[in-house]
């Protein structure tokens, strides 16, 4: 087969889609309707944390949430792609997921808090990472407060932490709105690029 022929039969090879960005812009929502658009297509990576399940989130769906003792094994054991101290609780993405998950031909869908996702590009530099903000940053800020999760110390931490966070959006591939009641549009976006990063020249595997 030749040159000519072969640029017909080039592979597509599954993506690994790290999504990030500040507190209060959407990251889990924008996650679960990815999933919710193509549900044989995607696979959503759960995080493991020490944190206490949020009113409405289900272990194993949102996040796995286990004891301070049995994150530490997972680090000890070599369990964990990266793992970080994210307000005093620790969050840690499983690496078997990932590699079980790719390997059945499906992208994955990984989100993360920026901190992670510097490490995740610096683990697996074929991710494609989108840093996702809110429409301005009063609304990113009303957003955290109407989730009413945190206490008054604890949502001024967060504010101030997702202003410093808004400023590692260069060290991202591509930077998405997600405006309030436009999380389809959002979506649209993110499988656009998708499709652009299928089309790629030079698109190679994913590997850990």
């Amino acid at each position: 087969m030749n040159e000519t022929q072969n640029a017909y039969h080039r592979p597509a090879h599954p993506l690994l889609i790290v999504i990030s960005g500040p507190s209060g812009v959407g990251k889990d929502t924008i996650a679960r309707r990815l999933i919710e658009r193509r549900p044989d297509s995607f696979y959503f990576v759960v995080t493991a944390t020490t944190r206490p399940p949020r009113p409405g989130e289900v272990d194993g769906r949102d996040y796995f949430f286990v004891s301070s003792d049995e994150f530490a094994r997972m680090i000890d054991e070599d369990e964990l792609l990266e793992y970080a101290l994210v307000y005093n609780d620790y969050k840690g993405v499983p690496k078997a997921q990932i590699r079980d998950a790719l390997a059945s031909g499906r992208d994955v869908i990984m989100r993360v808090d920026p901190q992670g996702a510097a490490t995740i590009r610096k683990l697996v530099p074929r991710a494609i990472s989108i840093f996702l903000t809110a429409e301005s940053e009063k609304a990113m800020v009303t957003r955290l407060q109407e989730r009413k999760s945190e206490t008054p110390e604890g949502l001024k931490l967060r504010i101030a932490t997702a202003r410093q966070e808004m400023k590692r959006i260069e060290e991202f591939d591509y930077w998405v709105v997600n405006a309030q009641e436009k999380q389809e549009e959002t979506v649209d976006k993110i499988l656009c690029i998708m499709m652009a990063e299928r089309s790629r020249v030079d698109q190679q595997p994913v590997v850990l």
